[in-house]
């Protein structure tokens, strides 16, 4: 069921960036939906511009509609309850390894041993 409403969700987002990149802004835009056209009254830019308002706000409510769906369908189908109510119970932490802890056993077994010389010699 999640997986159906997220591509619903994801074809309207991307219908939202069509319609908002096609309509016809102050500055010109892409305005392809628009025209000093043939057609009369039919497809005038105040009928395209209307009807691509029109299906942007429908598109733009389907889409509030699905990110709510989606938040609902989220929170059924994992834990019960708020997360608030999980602040009183209390949370196994385990202590981090304590850091060189391989090099201290290795140090213990070598303490009969005399230190590596330099592989470089060193100037005197």
């Amino acid at each position: 069921m999640i997986q159906v409403v997220l591509v619903i969700h994801l074809i309207l987002a991307l219908a939202i960036i069509g319609l908002v990149l096609i309509q016809r802004s102050e500055g010109g835009g892409l305005g392809i939906g628009g025209g000093g056209g043939g057609i009369g009254g039919l497809a005038s830019p105040g009928a395209t511009a209307n009807a691509l308002s029109r299906a942007t706000a429908i598109c733009a409510g389907c889409f509030f509609a699905t990110s709510l769906l989606l938040g609902v369908l989220a929170n059924a189908s994992t834990s019960k309850g708020s997360i608030l109510d999980r602040l009183d119970e209390p949370t196994a932490v385990t202590a981090p390894a304590e850091a060189g802890a391989d090099e201290k056993a290795d140090k213990k077994d070598d303490k009969d041993t005399p230190p590596a010389e330099p592989s470089v010699p060193v100037a005197q």
